[in-house]
């Protein structure tokens, strides 16, 4: 049995002290996820905890209160986070592939870079998050809102639901996504503005002969979808963004 201490993440001071079964040679990251674990089962206060670089694949933190926690590169692969608040905390750089985040709230949160590989984030709140460089490869973003969210390079690839913010199409071999400003076929990621003035030299140049076809059959319906079903927009600036 080993004792180790979960510091705040501004202050450095203690926010309680986790008892361990393991040596005191376990690797950091490890025993850091280990201690997260603790604290969720004896309900110790999580509030702003720095956890970063936290092993803590596939636990259950299930309803946990993560507000404010730094979570830089954390491994959180396949955890449990149903319900979770993550408001304001620092997700740089995690690894949330096939993470449950459903209902979970990230108001705030940054994930700058997160890797969200097939998670659930069903209902979940992403209110003024940042996703910039985030991978949504297969993320469900079922009734998601994104209301006020950065998407600023993510990766759209593959997304799937329904929510105002995110349109996703599938037609023949190329999925479709695209949000008030932004649309990605396949894994080419434009401005929609962008889009419309491509000739077929420049769309052949993506994926050959395939893609021409592709689009020279649904280029016009593809537009008029998003005539007809427009995204709202995630933040003003979206288009100086990308």
């Amino acid at each position: 049995m080993s004792k180790f201490d979960v510091l705040k993440r501004f202050t450095g001071e203690v926010l309680f002290t986790a008892e361990l079964d393991c040596d005191d040679d376990t690797p950091s990251s490890i025993r850091l996820g280990l201690a997260v674990k603790w604290g969720v089962k004896n309900r110790a206060n999580l509030n702003g905890a720095n956890l970063d670089g936290a092993s803590l694949y596939r636990a259950n933190l299930n309803g946990a209160n993560l507000d404010g926690a730094n979570l830089n590169g954390a491994n959180l692969d396949g955890a449990n986070l149903n319900g979770a608040n993550l408001d304001g905390a620092n997700l740089n750089g995690a690894n949330l592939d096939g993470a449950n985040l459903n209902g979970a709230s990230l108001y705030r949160a940054n994930l700058d870079g997160a890797s969200l590989y097939r998670a659930n984030l069903n209902g979940a709140s992403l209110y003024r998050a940042n996703l910039d460089g985030a991978s949504l490869y297969r993320a469900n973003l079922n009734g998601a809102n994104l209301d006020g969210a950065s998407l600023y390079r993510a990766s759209l690839y593959r997304a799937s639901g329904i929510n105002e913010y995110i349109k996703c199409i599938q037609i023949d071999q190329y999925p479709i996504t695209y949000t008030s400003e932004v649309m990605q076929i396949g894994c080419q990621r434009h401005l929609i503005a962008e889009w419309r003035g491509f000739d077929d030299e420049r769309i052949a140049g993506m994926d050959g002969k395939k893609a021409l076809r592709f689009w020279r059959k649904y280029k016009d319906w593809i537009f008029q979808t998003i005539d007809l079903c427009p995204a709202t927009p995630t933040k003003k600036n979206e288009a100086d963004a990308a």
